[in-house]
């Protein structure tokens, strides 16, 4: 089965992409777990990373400074996530508990399965639901923020607004990053008067490099939410605002309201947990696809000697290449959000099952076809949906004094979201994760649009504990769907291959989209495209890698926070 899975050619640049690495990669922070150890923070912004580290040092848990640096990221990378959005997080603790948090964004109560058809039944260009408000979902951010600090916080709610508050009134500098997503993105950058006024000089260009942004209505959209709580975000006049803009934007009955706002929940889920080599990796279930992915993409590699095969070897991407090949069909065809569908996710995460589809994985020959699995409690075969290419995205990881880990993925979806803005944020097109043809061949598509459902992501937020049981890793990736692969090359990066955390993240780039592989230019990757097609891969191509991940790592006794090494020379300012 040809698996319909676009390559994201543009999200390169707007992630961050580069054709070589930088000569001399992030050094990496590195705390020594000493009696005044206060933790760690990994972001994509330094001014983010700053955010929470204050939060560290005035005592708070690792769950107050990755609320933190979720707010700020709301201010200094609107490209990419923020309160208009949505996201994951995970927990894992010093002795092994762990916790999963659902702040997905759900379709307002009217959607239905024909939500993106055109009247006459035919789907319109792909941009036309973007810039509309048929593609924003009601944002889950604040509600998973609230949750997570009701459970976990110790500072007071107020004082996590802080850093976010002072960066949206005294101002922030456009980096190279923003800059380029403003440059190619414009469209949705600009789409409302709100965004031309704060990115776009009076001629219309984008404010260059090293522009200060002023950004007084989110500041005191902050400062509201932090007086009010979570509710002034999710009732009250804020919330209208927000329904009214969405509202206005869409064309067609069932557009979001009020009452959907004040409807939304973020919700606890089971984490799920696998073992690799003696260590033990959890992460997030369904309704995000991310995590099983991971897990079973490892599970399947297990029988492998990557260690000895090596990381510059051909033979260790080629057998990477066929287990993602595996759990991106399984993938596409079952997992949805489990309110909406059943999805088998015991199944898919069985041992035994998994042993079968490994065995698929041939050392010295690429696999003709990569067909979705039958795992035990799959429903009758749903149709495979058309979904299209998720993009944005950021991740956070935070360990704190006690040890504590977290592991946070947000995202509004495409660089700025659907364009729209209501108290100076920019609201997600989440909606169009979800495939927008309802049914394919005649049979319904799991991940179709229903009201109050939550879209299919790949955000895959993990953690990791040592085979000693100690905390040792909190990583993940933005992407859209290459999160998955960023992420279990990253944890084989540092299980198989011992790297530190910087050298992790910074492993070339390899994926497959279907029956194309993508191999990171500029690495010597590029140079083995011949290895590659000796084992049977015929349509390789050098890109740019859309990649941009983060971890915390603990070795040696000491933490480290790193982001991927190709993220540092778009963050330099003047």
């Amino acid at each position: 089965m040809l698996r319909k899975f676009a390559i994201p050619f543009a999200v390169a640049f707007a992630l961050g992409g580069c054709a070589t690495l930088p000569a001399a990669e992030k050094v990496a922070e590195t705390t020594a777990l000493a009696p005044t150890f206060i933790g760690t923070v990994s972001a994509a912004d330094p001014r983010a990373e700053a955010a929470g580290l204050e939060m560290l040092r005035r005592g708070g848990s690792a769950t107050d400074a990755a609320i933190a640096t979720m707010l700020a990221l709301t201010v200094v990378e609107p490209q990419s996530s923020g309160i208009g959005g949505g996201g994951f997080m995970v927990r894992g603790t010093a002795d092994g508990q762990v916790t999963a948090l659902d702040g997905r964004e759900t379709a307002p109560s009217g959607a239905t399965p024909e939500w993106f058809l055109g009247p006459d039944g035919t789907l319109p260009p792909f941009a036309e639901s973007v810039r509309s408000g048929l593609s924003v979902g009601v944002p889950g951010n604040i509600a998973l923020a609230a949750m997570a600090h009701a459970r976990h916080g110790r500072l007071d709610w107020a004082t996590l607004f802080e850093p976010a508050i002072r960066l949206a009134r005294e101002g922030f500098q456009i980096n190279p990053r923003l800059q380029g997503s403003l440059s190619s993105a414009g469209d949705r950058a600009a789409f409302t008067e709100t965004g031309r006024a704060l990115f776009r000089d009076a001629e219309g260009n984008p404010f260059p490099v090293g522009h200060l942004v002023v950004n007084e209505e989110l500041a005191r959209t902050f400062e509201a939410i932090a007086a009010g709580g979570p509710q002034v975000f999710y009732r009250g006049e804020r919330a209208e605002a927000l329904a009214e803009t969405v509202a206005a934007a869409t064309p067609r009955n069932g557009a979001m309201s009020a009452e959907d706002v004040a409807a939304y929940t973020a919700k606890p889920r089971d984490a799920i947990c696998g073992s690799y080599r003696g260590y033990r990796v959890c992460g997030m279930g369904p309704p995000t696809s991310g995590g099983v992915a991971v897990l079973q993409m490892l599970a399947m590699l297990e029988r492998f000697d990557l260690a000895s095969l090596g990381a510059e070897n051909p033979v260790t991407w080629h057998l990477f290449l066929e287990a993602q090949r595996l759990a991106y069909a399984d993938r596409e065809l079952y997992l949805a959000d489990p309110d909406f569908v059943t999805v088998p996710t015991p199944g898919l995460l069985d041992p035994a099952y998994l042993a079968r589809r490994s065995a698929l994985i041939d050392p010295g020959k690429a696999m003709a076809s990569a067909e979705p699995g039958i795992p035990a409690g799959a429903p009758p075969a749903p149709g495979d949906g058309d979904e299209p290419p998720e993009q944005g995205t950021t991740h956070f990881a935070v360990v704190d004094a006690n040890q504590t880990m977290v592991s946070y993925t947000s995202t509004i979806e495409g660089p700025f979201g659907s364009g729209l803005m209501t108290g100076g944020f920019f609201l997600n097109n989440e909606l169009t994760d979800f495939s927008r043809a309802p049914v394919v061949d005649g049979r319904p598509v799991a991940n179709r649009v229903e009201g109050g459902k939550r879209p299919r992501s790949s955000m895959a937020p993990m953690v990791v504990w040592a085979p000693d049981g100690r905390p040792l890793l909190a990583v993940g990736a933005a992407g859209g769907g290459t999160i998955p692969v960023q992420t279990a090359r990253s944890i084989i990066g540092v299980i198989d291959f011992g790297l530190d955390a910087g050298p992790a993240l910074g492993l070339p780039f390899i994926m497959s989209f279907g029956d194309r592989v993508l191999v990171e230019q500029g690495t010597w990757l590029e140079g083995a495209i011949t290895a590659f097609v000796a084992l049977g891969h015929a349509d390789l191509f050098a890109r740019p890698a859309p990649v941009k991940a983060n971890a915390v790592l603990r070795r040696d006794g000491a933490w480290q926070s790193a982001r991927d090494p190709r993220l540092e020379s778009q963050l330099e300012l003047p």
